[in-house]
């Protein structure tokens, strides 16, 4: 039975961004060793979308699906405005037929997304 699932982000400043990731976003963590943190995350749910050009990444071998994180809150401008409180960088806030979406900056440069569904959701609170 599957139990759960991993996600991996791939960073030029890992460090930084593990600690945003206990700093920041608050995230519970473990240290599996040497500092390297695992994190908790929200309850998940997972969506299935057409590639319309090559977006794989290599791990252990293998030729991965790539794949998109978003968070997901109730209140994406509420959200928005208390990271930035928090000094984080927001993208401007954009209305889509399936929600409100933004991206958060992380100290690496890189971003990840953050939405306020306005349709059902699979996850179980």
């Amino acid at each position: 039975m599957i139990n759960g699932a991993h996600v991996l982000l791939y960073s030029r400043d890992p460090d930084a961004d593990r600690a945003f990731l206990r700093e920041v976003l608050s995230f519970p963590s473990v240290d599996v060793g040497h500092g390297w943190l695992i994190f908790a995350l929200p309850p998940a749910e997972i969506a299935v979308h057409p590639m319309n050009s090559e977006f794989v990444q290599g791990h252990g071998g293998h030729r991965m699906l790539g794949a998109i994180l978003y968070l997901m809150c109730d209140d994406v401008r509420a959200e928005a405005k208390a990271l930035e409180a928090k000094g984080v960088t927001c993208a401007s806030i954009e209305e889509e037929s399936w929600g409100f979406r933004t991206t958060i900056r992380l100290p690496s440069g890189g971003e990840i997304g953050l939405y306020q569904p306005t349709h059902q959701t699979a996850y179980r609170r």
